[in-house]
């Protein structure tokens, strides 16, 4: 594994943790996402769960969406972590 590959997997790593912090706060109703930190971790996390959200409707009360960007970011990881650069 190279260093490219395994910084970019790094990388990724990490957005996958802020997104699921992000779930994480989103189960407490009290959280002022007008302030700070919130606010640049809702500004953060938004983009990349948007093309997920137009295309999986919510079911019931949960949005899925979420885990499919998790699951995507993952795959996404591994594949670039088998590079060889």
């Amino acid at each position: 594994m190279g260093s490219i590959a395994s910084i970019l997997g790094g990388l990724i790593h990490l957005v996958e943790l802020v997104v699921v912090v992000w779930c994480l706060l989103t189960w407490f109703p009290n959280i002022r996402w007008y302030d700070q930190p919130f606010r640049t971790l809702n500004k953060i996390v938004t983009p990349i769960l948007a093309p997920c959200k137009k295309l999986i409707p919510p079911v019931g009360n949960f949005d899925l969406s979420a885990m499919v960007t998790i699951f995507l970011l993952e795959f996404l990881r591994k594949a670039v972590m088998a590079l060889p650069f």
